[in-house]
């Protein structure tokens, strides 16, 4: 390689299999006229999903009010909506200022990590987790320290290890809740216990909450900022997934808590929010009418939604299936499945993934995209229609098939 071309080694370390390599090779099937399945991203709008006209009306009638820039924060109206959204939930003394509007939430994690580490600063990051947050950690030269959800605690934090693995170091802990990729939604006990831990060690709660409101069943959600009084507590939510806008590229982070001993912390990421001038403008005029509107995803997600229902045909799909099990997602819109080792002892996540790809075109998440070191799970996402995902998992069995035939001969 000429050293000139060399790429950063800030990348080394750097995984974002989700539209890696194997999305590569769907795309180059799909330009060989394969229809792809493409499962491996929670992308409604790609599975019919339409963003409440609404927030479409919102954005179009304040057209002329988005040709400046606006505030490096945000425009005032989309701040205050989600101050009110905080105060609904209980979480008082919170202002427009405290909130920072981002182009999605994952600029704005990128911002608060860069404002935050110095090299070597530790955040603790869950396992599985959504590989944005260790990668944000590791290209802002921190080091993301993983504390295990084990699925027999049905994908919860293991309390005492993530206790044991605060050190000097430490300077924050991540919460994803409604977890991504796992669908786990913390109970109360769980999630005050993490803000024992973070509170008693003055760590900084950073807590992605993207799928706040997608919960099924008896599952309820917590915002985590109720909880926190003696630290910072960061929370991130937004348009993309509940509101089914991704491509508005609208998120927040709101600052509760601890703000008076963090407010060299909140100047800093003022100062990184103001050098990328301000976050897309026309999509900041969707979230007064969003957040404080009717609120649409509760029709998906009971009996007859259409999310229910697809959850419904996957819980049903690995019932009937002797390979695969599965913690039942409380949240958000995926789910994580595990492979029996015992009759497929095999099996390999990656592998599998492309095999599932070359050969019945679905696009699948390896587990070990979610930075878990075992080799028997995959993520989908619920977004399909309960038919299609039914499909899904027919040619899923196919492989599997192969898969079982090939160890019957080797055995033999």
């Amino acid at each position: 390689m000429t050293e000139a071309y060399r790429p950063s080694t800030a990348l080394q370390g750097v995984r974002y299999e989700i539209r890696g390599k194997l999305a590569g090779r769907a795309l180059e099937l799909e330009r060989q006229g394969y229809e792809i399945i493409s499962l491996n991203i929670g992308n409604p709008g790609v599975f019919g999903f339409r963003t409440p006209e609404t927030m479409r009306l919102a954005m179009i009638e304040n057209l002329n009010q988005s040709e400046a820039y606006c505030h490096q924060k945000g425009v005032f109206p989309a701040r205050e909506a989600v101050v009110m959204q905080q105060q609904d939930r209980g979480i008082s003394d919170v202002s427009a200022d405290h909130v920072f509007i981002g182009n999605g939430v994952s600029e704005l994690i990128d911002l608060s990590l860069r404002a935050l580490l110095d090299p070597g600063d530790e955040v603790l990051v869950p396992s599985p987790d959504y590989p944005l947050w260790t990668a944000g950690v590791t290209l802002n030269q921190g080091c993301a320290v993983h504390y295990p959800c084990p699925r027999e605690n049905g994908y919860e934090p293991d309390l005492e290890a993530l206790a044991r693995l605060v050190t000097e170091k430490t300077r924050a802990i991540v919460i994803i809740n409604p977890n991504n990729p796992t669908g786990a939604v913390y109970s109360l006990s769980t999630l005050q216990s993490i803000v024992d831990i973070a509170e008693q060690n003055r760590l900084i709660i950073l807590s992605d909450e993207i799928y706040d409101q997608m919960t099924y069943d008896d599952a309820s959600f917590i915002p985590v900022a109720s909880l926190v009084r003696d630290t910072l507590c960061a929370t991130y939510s937004g348009l993309s997934k509940i509101y089914r806008a991704c491509g508005y590229r609208v998120g927040w982070v709101v600052f509760t808590g601890d703000r008076e001993h963090a407010q060299p912390y909140l100047d800093g990421l003022d100062l990184l929010a103001s050098l990328r001038l301000c976050s897309n403008v026309p999509g900041q005029w969707a979230v007064q009418t969003a957040l404080g509107g009717f609120q649409s995803v509760e029709t998906l997600l009971t009996p007859g939604g259409r999310l229910y229902e697809s959850r419904q045909a996957v819980l049903d799909a690995v019932a009937a299936s002797p390979y695969l099990s599965l913690v039942p997602p409380s949240g958000s819109m995926y789910a994580f499945l595990n492979v029996d080792q015992v009759l497929l002892p095999q099996f390999d996540d990656r592998q599998f993934a492309l095999d599932l790809l070359e050969t019945q075109h679905v696009l699948v998440a390896p587990g070990t995209s979610f930075n878990v070191a075992y080799t028997d799970s995959f993520r989908i996402t619920l977004l399909p229609d309960p038919a299609t995902l039914t499909d899904v998992f027919r040619r899923i069995d196919e492989v599997f098939t192969v898969y079982a035939a090939e160890q019957k001969e080797k055995i033999q």
